[in-house]
C-alpha cells in the first residue's frame, strides 16, 4: 500500500473529528454560571424547570408586565446565557411586553447537550409552557431571536402559531456564515448544524420585524436585508447601529420604539 494513501486513511477521522469539534465551539459558546436573576433588576419572576419533548430539562424565567400584554418568547444568542440578557429585558418590558426567558440545553441550568433538533425542541417547550400551563393564546404570544436565536425562533414560529416574529442581527444559515468566514472551504459538505433561516422565512403566516446594524462585526448587514426580502409580509426593517452584541444598547430609546411599535400591532 502506497505510503501517502494510507496516511490520508489514518488521517481521516481525526480531521473529522477536529471539523466537528470545530464547527461545535463555535457555533455554541455556553456558560454555566449564571451572574444574577431579574429579582436584581428589581423584577417578579416565576423560576422554572420545563421539560422538552425528549425529556431535557430546560431552565427559565417567566417576567410578567401585566396580564393582557404581549408575551415575548425569547432565544438568546450563541454565547453565555439567560442571566446575560437582562439589560435586554428591561428594555423589552418597557416596550411593553411580559418576557419568558429560556436557556437551550447545556446553557445555564439547563441539562443535555446543545445541537441543532434540540434547541428546537427546548423552544417548543418554552411556548408550551405559556399556551398550556399559563394559558395565553397564541395571538397574544410573539416570538423574538437574537443572532442564533433568531434561527430557533424561526423555527418556532413555522411549528407553532405567533403573533409576531423578531429576527435581531440573524444570519441566513450557518452554510452562508461558514462560507463568509472560510471562503475556501467546501461549506456544504462540512456544516452540520444547519439551522437555515433563509430557506424558511418566505413560509412565515404572521408579521416579521428585522433587526440589523450596518455595523455588524459577526453576521454581515446583507444577510439581514437577504431575510427582509424573502419575508412575505407583513414585515418592517429596522436599520441599527453599533456592534453584533451593543448594537441594541447603542441604539437608545429607538430600540426600545421599533419594538413597541411591533408590538403596538399585536394587541
Amino acid at each position: 500500500m502506497d505510503a501517502s494513501f494510507l496516511w490520508w486513511v489514518l488521517a481521516i477521522p481525526p480531521l473529522w473529528l477536529g471539523l466537528r469539534w470545530f464547527e461545535r465551539i463555535n457555533l455554541f459558546s455556553p456558560s454555566r454560571d449564571l451572574d444574577e436573576d431579574p429579582s436584581a433588576r428589581g423584577l417578579a419572576f416565576e423560576d422554572l424547570h420545563l421539560t422538552a419533548a425528549d425529556g431535557t430539562s430546560i431552565h427559565a424565567w417567566f417576567v410578567p408586565l401585566k396580564p393582557q400584554s404581549p408575551v415575548l418568547v425569547f432565544c438568546h444568542g450563541n454565547a453565555g446565557n439567560i442571566s446575560h440578557r437582562l439589560d435586554k429585558l428591561m428594555i423589552l418590558r418597557r416596550a411593553g411586553a411580559s418576557v419568558l426567558l429560556f436557556d437551550y440545553r447545556g446553557y445555564g441550568r439547563s441539562s443535555g447537550r446543545p445541537d441543532e433538533q434540540g434547541i428546537y425542541l427546548d423552544a417548543e417547550a418554552a411556548y408550551r409552557w405559556l399556551a398550556e400551563e399559563k394559558k395565553i393564546s397564541a395571538d397574544r404570544i410573539a416570538i423574538h431571536g437574537e443572532s442564533l436565536g433568531g434561527a430557533v425562533a424561526m423555527e418556532l414560529a413555522l411549528r407553532r402559531r405567533a403573533s409576531g416574529l423578531i429576527l435581531e442581527s440573524t444570519f441566513t444559515s450557518v452554510v452562508d456564515m461558514c462560507k463568509h468566514a472560510f471562503p475556501f472551504l467546501p461549506a456544504n459538505l462540512l456544516v452540520r448544524f444547519r439551522y437555515d433561516t433563509l430557506s424558511k422565512i418566505s413560509k412565515l403566516s404572521c408579521p416579521v420585524l428585522v433587526m440589523h446594524s450596518q455595523d455588524d462585526d459577526i453576521v454581515p448587514f446583507a444577510m439581514g436585508r437577504r431575510l427582509f426580502d424573502a419575508a412575505p409580509g407583513p414585515k418592517t426593517f429596522f436599520e441599527m447601529r453599533g456592534s453584533h452584541n451593543e448594537g441594541f444598547l447603542d441604539m437608545g430609546p429607538a430600540y426600545e420604539k421599533a419594538m413597541a411599535d411591533f408590538l403596538s400591532i399585536l394587541r
